[in-house]
Parts: C-alpha cells; sequence; structure tokens
C-alpha cells in the first residue's frame, strides 16, 4: 500500500512514524513536531492494516490536545467508519470505571469531585475531627492529599515517615471514606482507581493491554507515579507503546510528574528504539541557541542541540527596568508598536499569577486589548456549578455533593441547622442525604418551616425528574426555570446577575452542541467535570497574559517573557538541586514558545506583598547563561545601591550584568575587567569553565595551593565545589 503520506515528514519522524513493533522512545524538542508523530503513526498503523482503529489508544494531558490529534487523523484518514480512542488519562481513567467501577465498591454512576466538592467534604472532615482550618488549612490538606495520591498508585499511602505530610493522615482517611460513602471520586482517583483496578483484577488490566495492542502516550515526561503504572499495564501483553516527550519540558513536578519516567524508559523496555526529534519549525535559530544554552547546563537531561532552517532571527531584547511599573510601560510600548506593524499573537508569560497586575492597568491606559488566562473558567462560576449540580441531583438524587449545593441555592428557606440536622440523621442512619429526607419528611422530623422549605424542594426534584427525557438542552432549561434560579436572577436586576444569566444561556448552548455530537447527560456532566483551563484557550486573541506553566503547548510569533529576577524567576522556593533544573527548564519552555521575536526583562526593584519598600533585585542567572552575541540589552541605569555579594558564599548568587565602559549592561560580563584574579594565565575569577561530571560553572575564586591552585566553583543546582586545578579536569567554555 502506498506510504506517499510519509514523505509529508523528515527522516527521524519517518523512522519514528515506521517504527511498528515493539517499544520506541521520541525524544521531540520543543517545536519538533511531536503531536505529527502520533497522529501519522496512527494513520500508518491504519492505512498499512496493521491493525483496527480500535486496536489503537492515544493519551495526552488536556483534551484541547486530543481534541486536535483528532482531527488531524479524521484529515488524514478520511473517509474512515471509525477512529481510535484518543483520550486524556483522566477521560481514559472514566471509560473505564465507569464499566467496572463495582468491582472496587463504588456505584457506575459515582460523581466526579471538583476542586469546590472536595474543600466542602473537607470541612465536613475538619468538624468530624475537630480540626482548625487555622492550624491545618484546608487549602494546604487538598495540596497534601494530591500528593499522596500522585506519588504512587497505591490507595493507602503511608505517610508516617514525613513530618509534614503525617499531620494530614488522619484527614486523609476520613476524606477517602467520605468520598466512598458519597460514591464520589476526585480527579487524582480517576487514574489512581482505575490501577487499583488493574492491579487487583488480572483479567481486566489483561483484556484492557490485549484490546489496545498499539499505545501511544503524548507528553510522556508529564507523567506521576499512578500514571507511569496505568501505562505499564497497558503495555503489558505486546509491549507497542510509543512515548513522545522532551525532559527538558518537564515542568509540572509540583502536580507529582516524574522526570524519571523518560529517562528511564530504556530500562523499563528493554530493546526500546530511540529517535531524537532536533529540527524545530517553530523559532528563529537565535531563539534556539539561547534556550539550548539555557537548558544545557541541567544534568538531568538527555542531551540535543536544536536547530532550525528558518532564519537566524534579530537579537534577543533584555530590558532592565527600573520598576515593575517601568517593565509594564515598556512591554505596553514594545506591544503597542507590534499591533501598529500589524503583528498578531503576543505572548506576555510570567512566573507567578499576581505579576499581571500592572501589565492589566497599563494595557488598559493604552488601550491594548488582551486576553488574560487564569481568572475564573467558565465551568467553575457559581451559576454555571449550580446549573450543572441541578442536572447532576435529578439525574442521581443520591448524589450528596450536589445535592448540598443545590437544596438552598437560589435562597428556600433552608438554613445551616436544618442541614446539619439533615447530615446528622443520614449519618446515623448510614443513608443518602435523598433517602434521610424523604424518611425524614414522613415522619415529620423537621420543625414546620423547615418540613414545608424541604418538602418544596423534594417536589422541585420530583418534578424535574419528569424532564428527563427531554433533549439535553430543553432539559436543562426546564431545570432552570422550575428551580426559580433564573426568575431569581431576573430579581436581582444588577449587571452582574445580567451576566450570570447569559452565562446560563451558554451552558445551554454547550448542552444543545453535546446533543449534536449524540451525546448523553452522563457524558455531558463527565466532559464538563474533566474540563481544564486551557481548553479554553483562544489562539487567535492578539495579546495574551498568561503563567509560564500554562504557556506549555502553545507558541507566539512574539513572546514577552517578564520578571526575569532571582528569587521570582528561578523563584525562591525551588534553589535546590531539582528545583533549579526545574526552573530552567520553565525558562526553556517559556523561551521557545517564540516563533520570531524575544523580549526578556527584569526589574531593579520591586514591591513584594504589600511591602512599604522596593527591595533591589538582581538579574536572574537564567540571563547570564546566554551568550552575549545573542542579546541586545538596554533599559534603566544600574542603581549604586545594589547589594555587595560574598562570591564565595553559596546562598548568594552572583549579579549576571554589569555596566560597561558606555552605560548600557553586558550579559555575560559578570567578573571580567579589572576585578578579576588570574592564576597561571588561565582561570579567573568568573570564568565559565566546564567538569567532566558536574557540567558548567562559574568560578568563584581561585587561590595558591603549593604547586597547584585551588579553584572554587560554583555549579548550577550542585553548589559550590573545591578542587585543585592540576586533578579537576576543568576547561574553559
Amino acid at each position: 500500500m502506498s506510504t506517499n503520506y510519509l514523505q509529508d515528514l523528515n527522516q527521524e519522524q519517518r523512522r519514528a512514524v515506521a517504527h511498528t513493533d515493539g517499544p520506541l522512545l521520541v525524544v521531540a524538542g520543543a517545536g519538533s513536531g511531536k503531536t505529527r508523530i502520533i497522529t501519522y503513526k496512527i494513520t500508518h498503523l491504519i492505512k498499512q492494516k496493521l491493525c483496527q482503529p480500535d486496536q489503537i489508544l492515544a493519551v495526552t494531558f488536556t483534551n484541547k490536545a486530543a481534541e486536535e490529534m483528532r482531527k488531524r487523523v479524521e484529515q488524514l484518514l478520511f473517509p474512515l467508519p471509525s477512529i481510535p480512542l484518543i483520550s486524556t488519562f483522566h477521560s481514559f481513567g472514566v471509560r473505564v470505571l465507569r464499566r467496572h467501577a463495582r468491582l472496587l465498591g463504588y456505584q457506575p454512576d459515582f460523581v466526579i469531585c471538583d476542586t469546590e466538592d472536595q474543600t466542602r467534604i473537607l470541612k465536613k472532615v475538619y468538624e468530624l475531627l475537630g480540626f482548625e482550618s487555622g492550624d491545618l488549612p484546608i487549602r494546604e490538606a487538598r495540596s497534601v492529599i494530591g500528593k499522596l495520591k500522585n506519588r504512587s498508585w497505591d490507595s493507602e499511602p503511608e505517610p508516617q515517615d514525613d513530618s509534614e505530610i503525617s499531620p494530614f493522615y488522619p484527614i486523609y482517611e476520613r476524606y477517602q471514606r467520605l468520598l466512598k460513602e458519597s460514591n464520589a471520586m476526585d480527579f487524582d482517583d480517576l487514574i489512581q482507581q482505575t490501577v487499583r483496578l488493574f492491579q487487583e483484577h488480572q483479567d481486566v488490566q489483561e483484556s484492557y493491554s490485549r484490546r489496545y495492542r498499539y499505545l501511544l502516550i503524548d507528553e510522556y515526561q508529564d507523567t506521576n507515579p499512578p500514571q507511569y503504572q496505568l501505562v505499564r499495564n497497558l503495555a503489558s501483553t505486546h509491549q507497542n507503546i510509543t512515548a513522545v516527550g522532551d525532559e527538558d519540558q518537564a515542568i509540572y513536578r509540583f502536580r507529582g510528574a516524574d522526570i524519571r519516567n523518560i529517562l528511564r524508559f530504556e530500562s523499563d523496555f528493554p530493546g526500546a528504539a530511540v529517535v531524537k526529534l532536533e529540527q524545530n519549525y517553530r523559532s528563529c535559530q537565535n531563539i534556539l541557541d539561547a534556550a539550548t544554552a539555557i537548558v544545557s547546563n541541567n544534568l538531568e537531561r538527555k542531551p540535543k542541540t536544536l536547530w532550525t532552517e528558518n532564519p537566524c532571527g534579530d537579537p534577543i531584547d533584555v530590558y532592565a527596568a527600573g520598576s515593575a511599573h517601568d517593565e509594564a510601560f515598556f512591554v505596553a510600548r514594545q506591544t503597542e508598536q507590534c499591533l501598529k506593524d500589524g503583528e498578531s499573537g503576543i505572548g506576555i508569560l510570567y512566573r507567578a499569577n499576581f505579576q499581571s497586575r500592572h501589565f492589566e492597568e497599563i494595557f488598559g491606559r493604552f488601550g491594548i486589548k488582551y486576553r488574560l488566562v487564569g481568572g475564573v473558567g467558565f465551568y467553575h462560576r457559581k451559576e454555571v456549578r449550580d446549573a450543572l449540580a441541578y442536572l447532576r441531583a435529578v439525574y442521581n438524587p443520591h448524589d450528596n455533593l450536589a445535592l448540598l449545593r443545590i437544596i438552598n441555592a437560589p435562597p428556600r428557606g433552608i438554613g445551616k441547622v436544618t442541614l446539619d440536622r439533615l447530615y446528622a440523621m443520614s449519618e446515623d442512619s448510614q443513608t443518602s442525604l435523598w433517602d434521610t429526607l424523604v424518611s425524614g419528611i414522613e415522619a415529620g422530623a423537621f420543625p414546620g418551616r423547615s418540613q414545608r422549605a424541604l418538602q418544596t424542594f423534594l417536589g422541585l426534584i420530583e418534578t424535574c425528574r419528569g424532564f428527563r427525557d427531554l433533549p439535553l438542552h430543553l432539559f436543562l432549561e426546564q431545570i432552570l426555570e422550575s428551580s426559580g434560579y433564573i426568575e431569581a436572577l431576573m430579581k436581582e436586576n444588577t449587571e452582574e446577575a445580567s451576566n450570570r444569566r447569559l452565562n446560563l444561556q451558554e451552558l445551554v448552548n454547550v448542552a444543545r452542541e453535546n446533543v449534536d455530537r449524540g451525546q448523553n447527560l452522563q457524558s455531558f456532566l463527565d466532559s464538563t467535570a474533566l474540563h481544564s483551563e486551557t481548553d479554553d484557550y483562544d489562539q487567535t486573541a492578539s495579546v495574551t497574559l498568561m503563567t509560564l506553566h500554562n504557556a506549555k503547548g502553545l507558541e507566539f510569533p512574539i513572546v514577552f517573557l517578564v520578571g526575569c529576577e532571582q528569587g521570582l524567576f528561578p523563584h525562591s522556593r525551588s534553589l535546590s538541586e531539582d528545583g533549579l533544573e526545574e526552573e530552567r527548564r520553565l525558562c526553556y519552555v517559556g523561551v521557545t514558545r517564540s516563533k520570531k521575536k524575544l523580549f526578556l526583562t527584569y526589574c531593579q526593584r520591586r514591591r513584594f506583598f504589600g511591602s512599604d519598600s522596593e527591595e533591589v533585585g538582581q538579574p536572574s542567572c537564567f540571563l547570564g547563561e546566554i551568550p552575549s552575541h545573542l542579546t541586545r540589552v538596554s533599559g534603566s541605569e544600574v542603581e549604586n545601591t545594589s547589594p555587595s555579594y560574598d562570591y564565595s558564599s553559596e546562598s548568594s548568587d552572583p549579579p549576571f550584568f554589569e555596566e560597561d565602559s558606555s552605560g548600557s549592561q553586558s550579559p555575560d560580563s559578570w567578573g571580567e575587567g579589572s576585578s578579576t584574579e588570574a592564576f597561571d594565565g588561565r582561570f579567573i575569577r568568573g570564568a565559565r569553565i566546564e567538569h567532566p561530571k558536574y557540567g558548567r560553572g562559574r568560578v568563584l575564586q581561585v587561590q595558591p595551593a603549593g604547586d597547584d591552585i585551588k579553584v572554587t566553583v560554583k555549579f548550577p543546582g550542585l553548589g559550590i565545589k573545591k578542587m585543585l586545578q592540576s586533578y579537576a579536569r576543568l576547561r574553559l567554555v
């Protein structure tokens, strides 16, 4: 059969697509076409009749990425009676668990909890255990529970050996018990419980492994231990796994991602082939050279060098701002000029959400329209969540979480005292809130006013259950009208209430679209529960403000990477060995988002967290890792108030910019000039060197040591090492 479609690929891409027998690791550098590898490999497997479409499973991390893959496959294979399963990890988990939940003690209609549901359950846990949220913050408890689940597939972690986590263990146990009693799972459970299912029921695991003869995993570097175990289980009978990823873009350790999963792929799957994709189709060569220079300082990586047939491009502009206001003003001026020049697609990327404020204010003054990613997403707005809870409660009245959310929304006279009584009765009788409500009303267990309010609510749910045979969007409209929710918003008669009504109308439109796609109510509820913030990103927006983590997988013709200051980026909490490497990978991701033009900015003064005074900042160490010939530096004069540095101190980082005779700053010039000390004409303080084991570093101090020379070197991520020149095998770089 013809393989003309492979002509669209370069040589290394063709090698990856044509490898169809056994494990394959595709190390795909930024912008090298990793999505193309997966979609073309699916096409190749089907066109060469190596398997049926339903024997292929492709897994990625976001709904947006999965949808993009599906569209590309449909275009390549059109017409095709069926397409393979292309899914996120969590959607795949839901698919499996809906079929086999009873084997784990759940009902198939289990509820998928979001963050707000988790918080509500944890508040009840704290109440039952007598804990105070001031002593153990609920937000921290939610984070710890996520860490426990993401670092192991085992549903019974034992964190007692961890002094920071062990206080939360009783909370974890009771939280899991309440989830189970509510027939609910949180997002992390969707993976963890799927792995548990496979571990405890070998026949189920083998049936899925045999069913999906070819397994393709996107962004393999971002897998956490449960996802890693899930992949191993699915590949167990055939080993036909293609893992596509880039360890240089592993930036989600805070979510439990483990970079070792991609680094040990070849030992996990003996005999695995490895293909490196180093040709970049996105960026100019100057941008790629800067990105490579930065990330090459990391130790945990597979060496590779990005190259492109694109032009070299302009130098990278580095701007030294006097303050955060000055930084935002500079970015606004440059953005305004870019827009006047007809450029569109400008990304303003920052390390922390608080940094957006100055840019929002200044852009408003300039009249620059922008999109802010990271605000309250559509599916997280109160009215949308209320409407979805109504759907859940009408679909399944035994959904305690949904029932608690809507029982007094809009207000109908059912207060906290009544709800506490209802919950206590439910605990005593070991029945759902709905069953307790029905039996309690029949027995007249509530005071007169509460009894009437609860009876009205009971009648409302029963009435709405009569609408279930309507098409989904009409069903939702009937619920919103019958519940009095729309009427309550109309009575408010405010701009905010009007906007909430528009959001509910948009949710009805979403439901109508799901009907057109043939989805039922359960599928609709699952898809909304699994919706992520990046799914809403509009690639056509002219100017976008977002964090570096949210920018992963995106690209912009022009990028401003702002706030490149020591302590902010890299973040002060990340200056351990592993943390600094991940921050450097985050910088690599930010730099490689840019296609044509890159600006890097930092502030010499910045006010943090409402402080009365501004703190003096220093340029990020990452700026000093970019070769000076790739940059063009401008900005405010460096102040004389800059702090002095003890270059021999492990806790301090030397500045990487100093004024030259012309008054501008020169990247990579730290230590040059009259302040340096020379020994043997080779190693001087401030010199960049390379060690065969520790990699690249900077000389902090050189001093005589008998007939030899002792060299003190600071290696990024490794700290300070002292060594004798004659034995160290150092070389200048």
